[in-house]
């Protein structure tokens, strides 16, 4: 009986990862409906475009990975889980972005060198309907994140508005050299030198959060101070002294001191000590365990 519950959270913790199936699926589809559009309609920018959105394919798919491993409970070799698994995820994905970013400065800069032929007018239309559909991505991953506290789903949600603007610098660049006459076709090329600025931006601002997560930063002063006061109206507590918070994955581990009348025998602090706890963790969810060390109060 205990085996087949802990089977039915395990598949309903593995559904906070389908959401990532679906951002590599779509962007599998840009990518190549990209590449094909700039290989045929001569865009360099187009092409930085493609080159992001193939980083996208590869960077969604090891936040599912990321996301999958997360939710694994802890075990023998990983007694508190496996949440590293997911700022590390996000790590990956700011890495990608970043090589990315100087691939396609250094392909800018070439082009710069060597005159291109004037892309065509199809590429346009490709761009527009990118656009459309990466910000939809982008609302649909960032909804999703905020349900389930995950920072690298998060990140990729970032990632794809962060693609939907590229697509646009890219538009705007094919756009002037189609129709701004031969001493604007450069336009294109220097498009995708600033999409490369962008995307290496992007990269530093995915990086900073997962960094912090995996050297086990405090997360925000207003939820530790909600965690104490949750800890301070449990009956029996005079005072919480210490609270320490940090992030695993996509809950929150507490390590906290609780000051209580120092006469009590130590079955009375241990069961106000498993007070907090559970009042701790029915009041936030996203509190996954609370370790609590008693004081008597003097």
């Amino acid at each position: 009986m205990v085996n087949s519950q802990h089977t039915i959270v395990d598949i309903s913790e593995r559904k906070k990862a389908r959401p990532m199936l679906f951002s590599v699926c779509m962007n599998l589809v840009f990518a190549t409906g990209k590449g094909i559009a700039a290989f045929f309609g001569n865009s360099n920018a187009l092409m930085a475009d493609a080159g992001e959105s193939m980083t996208d394919v590869l960077t969604s798919f090891i936040v599912w990975i990321g996301i999958r491993t997360s939710v694994k409970g802890p075990d023998e070799d990983h007694p508190y889980g496996h949440g590293k698994a997911e700022p590390l995820a996000s790590i990956a994905v700011a890495t990608f972005l970043m090589i990315a970013s100087i691939l396609i400065a250094s392909r800018g800069v070439a082009r710069l060198w060597v005159p291109p032929d004037k892309p065509h007018f199809f590429t346009l239309w490709v761009l527009l309907a990118a656009i459309i559909f990466k910000e939809l991505i982008y609302r649909y991953l960032k909804h999703k994140s905020n349900d389930i506290k995950s920072n690298a789903m998060l990140a990729e949600a970032t990632h794809n508005r962060s693609d939907a603007i590229t697509s646009f610098m890219a538009l705007l660049g094919i756009t002037i050299s189609i129709y701004g006459g031969s001493r604007y076709i450069a336009a294109d090329a220097y498009a995708s030198l600033i999409t490369s600025v962008i995307i290496a931006y992007n990269s530093i601002k995915i990086f900073r959060p997962a960094f912090d997560e995996i050297m086990d930063a405090a997360p925000s002063h207003e939820l530790i101070e909600k965690i104490k006061s949750i800890g301070e109206k449990v009956s029996g507590v005079n005072e919480v002294e210490k609270c320490q918070v940090r992030k695993m994955g996509m809950k929150y581990l507490v390590d906290m001191h609780v000051y209580v009348n120092g006469n009590l025998s130590v079955t009375e602090g241990h069961a106000i000590s498993h007070h907090v706890k559970d009042a701790i963790r029915e009041s936030l969810p996203e509190v996954s365990d609370v370790l609590i060390h008693i004081e008597p109060t003097l």
